[in-house]
């Protein structure tokens, strides 16, 4: 009887860690210590856009990880970036010359891995 017990509370704690694990991969659960309530704002640019760069991005989980690049994007003079997690890109929109170099030091100072800019 004890045996049954055990494995019944091993099945439901393995359920729970799968459960958890596939949010997790799909980007929807909290892992890097944030939630998924939060919602950012997108930054608009106050000149007129002249183009506009996507990266590509490795190393973002979650919604966490998304808005820590976002904003770490976004506080660059003269750029409005938009984050996709499951295309582990970002588009960033520009009013003013940004050098790629720029773009990668801000990213690679949140964290995060720059693959390529294009």
């Amino acid at each position: 009887m004890i045996n049954a017990v055990i494995v019944i509370i091993g099945i439901g704690i393995t359920l729970c860690a799968v459960r958890a694990s596939i949010k997790h991969f799909k980007g929807e659960g909290s892992c890097c210590g944030g939630g998924s309530g939060i919602i950012t704002d997108k930054k608009k640019l106050t000149g007129t856009k002249l183009g506009q760069k996507t990266i590509s991005i490795e190393g973002m989980h979650c919604d966490n990880c998304r808005r820590h690049v976002q904003n770490a994007l976004n506080k660059l003079d003269g750029a409005a970036a938009t984050v996709n997690l499951k295309k582990q890109q970002a588009v960033v929109a520009y009013d003013r010359e940004i050098s790629d170099d720029t773009l990668k030091a801000a990213v690679e100072q949140a964290g995060y891995t720059v693959i390529s800019i294009v």
